[in-house]
């Protein structure tokens, strides 16, 4: 996933259709379909068929002026995803045409009188103003409930007191799982039984397998239902139910997640407990056939990585996603920005407190957080990182792949990417079709079916935006405005020709 913003800033919330027609200067009516539906943005338009226009989930409002046919002007607007129609009166209708609200009721589309006194643009402004507030609402519970937690976790009894902070933030329970399915501490309101065996099997999904999924979701009892793996190796999972999901209830139960990961993490078993032993012997220098019968004998794939929201849990955060204990932040704080420790000295060419075998540890990129993960794992783009990617190897070719993954830290950076694999023999060699469909629908997440069509298309014709447009049978504009959308959404410069080529690769991936 790629976003400007931080991780732990939520999305902008949609507004309820409710919310808007409770506004009262605005004299809206509903004349047909449910009011509780989201409304992610506004459109105005009058063309005869606005479907080459609409991204989906808007509200569309129009006086009618080229209103010929109303039961296929409603199905092209169902098509394209719309989320509502508001319907102006006057000055080209004194009324709303009987037919039109009969299809949007066929269709269940919800329809929209607006008045002859209040223009679109008191529409869009006040829509605009709720999404205004409900962000900022998001921001402040999402940051009083980061205070909570934080205060939670200091406590005598620290794991029930952040579930219970959890639990409490969400209006709901927190369960803290065994690897065996067992719930060990507990916290919230008693939720239905249904509930309660769905959230354990869910967090089965999980399970204690290293590289494997870090959150599944679901529903189950009438409640909604997520599942985190924590990462201290012993396969302990954080269940959630809730009776509903705030567009900020993701980012509070991940700082729920890295905290109660450092508060278990002393619980490691013992095999945890000499791998650790193992990596860090191989990064003061020890020849990898030393420690390889320690540490396994793999294949093992070395990750590097450098960014994260500068917290203290940044980087435990990103080794509990990836799913794994064994991590080396080279001295640098929770960003990975840092130096060695005070008073240290440091040979020019190294990675503080990365000394590998022989002595050599350039392939190591400065100021990045290294992790090992068991091959093959699944190394997804997370969030506000960074991420070179090392081939799968043995335990005696690890100094190799470090340099690898390093390697590809550098050309992740130079080229703007999220995720870079050392390349190893073409494209379809870097992952596994599995791997592969993963990353293309996690890369893919923003667009809209429309968009990503779009895209596939205009990339398949080398950027031509004629060719796109007859190739689509739609408007050259509406080809411009749906790439430069893409281009928003995803965060890439889309002339660039290695993100073109990963999101090529992507497209015919999902």
């Amino acid at each position: 996933m790629t976003s400007a913003e931080p991780a732990a800033t939520p999305p902008a919330p949609p507004v309820s259709l409710t919310a808007l027609l409770a506004r009262r200067d605005l004299g809206l009516r509903l004349l047909a379909g449910p009011e509780d539906v989201s409304i992610h943005w506004v459109h105005t338009s009058e063309m005869a068929d606005p479907y080459p226009y609409l991204l989906g989930g808007e509200l569309l409002m129009t006086a009618g002026v080229q209103l010929a046919d109303p039961a296929h002007y409603v199905e092209r607007v169902v098509e394209a995803g719309a989320a509502a129609l508001a319907f102006g009166v006057t000055p080209v209708y004194d009324t709303v045409p009987a037919e039109l609200v009969e299809a949007c009721a066929r269709h269940g589309l919800p329809l929209v009188e607006v008045p002859p006194r209040t223009p679109f643009t008191a529409v869009a402004r006040a829509l605009w103003r709720l999404m205004a507030e409900a962000r900022l609402y998001e921001l402040r519970r999402v940051t009083e409930a980061q205070q909570s937690l934080a205060a939670a976790a200091a406590r005598p009894a620290p794991v029930p007191a952040v579930l219970g902070a959890l639990a409490s933030r969400l209006g709901g329970r927190a369960v803290l799982f065994a690897a065996d399915g067992t719930p060990s501490v507990a916290a919230g309101r008693e939720v239905p039984a249904e509930a309660t065996r769905a959230l354990r099997d869910l967090a089965g999904v999980l399970g204690p397998r290293p590289g494997g999924p870090a959150s599944a979701g679901g529903d189950g009892g009438g409640l909604r239902l997520a599942a985190y793996a924590l990462g201290g190796g012993d396969g302990l999972t954080l269940g959630v139910a809730t009776e509903r999901r705030g567009p900020g209830d993701h980012t509070i139960a991940g700082v729920a997640v890295v905290l109660l990961s450092l508060l278990t993490a002393p619980h490691r078993g013992a095999d945890a407990t000499a791998r650790d032993g193992a990596l860090v012997r191989l990064l003061l220098g020890a020849a990898p056939a030393e420690i390889a019968g320690t540490l396994g004998p793999g294949p093992w794939t070395v990750v590097h990585a450098r960014g994260g929201d500068g917290t203290p849990f940044a980087a435990a955060g990103l080794a509990a996603a990836l799913g794994t204990a064994l991590m080396d932040t080279g001295g640098t704080g929770a960003g990975g920005r840092g130096g060695a420790a005070p008073g240290t000295p440091r040979q020019e060419g190294t990675t503080p407190g990365a000394a590998g075998p022989g002595g050599t540890a350039g392939s190591a990129a400065l100021g990045a957080v290294r992790l090992l993960l068991p091959a093959p794992a699944s190394v997804t783009a997370q969030s506000g990182w960074t991420l070179g990617v090392s081939a799968p190897v043995e335990a005696g070719e690890l100094a190799a792949a470090d340099a690898q993954a390093a390697r590809a830290l550098r050309r992740a950076e130079a080229t703007g990417a999220d995720l870079v694999r050392h390349r190893t023999g073409g494209l379809a060699a870097l992952v596994n079709p599995d791997e592969a469909t993963a990353h293309a629908r996690a890369l893919l997440a923003p667009l809209s079916e429309p968009l990503a069509e779009t895209l596939r298309v205009w990339l398949s014709l080398h950027g031509g935006w004629d060719r796109t447009a007859a190739a689509m049978d739609i408007h050259r504009n509406t080809v411009r405005q749906r790439i430069t959308r893409c281009a928003a959404l995803l965060d890439r410069d889309l002339d660039d020709p290695d993100v073109r080529m990963e999101l090529w690769f992507a497209l015919t991936s999902r």
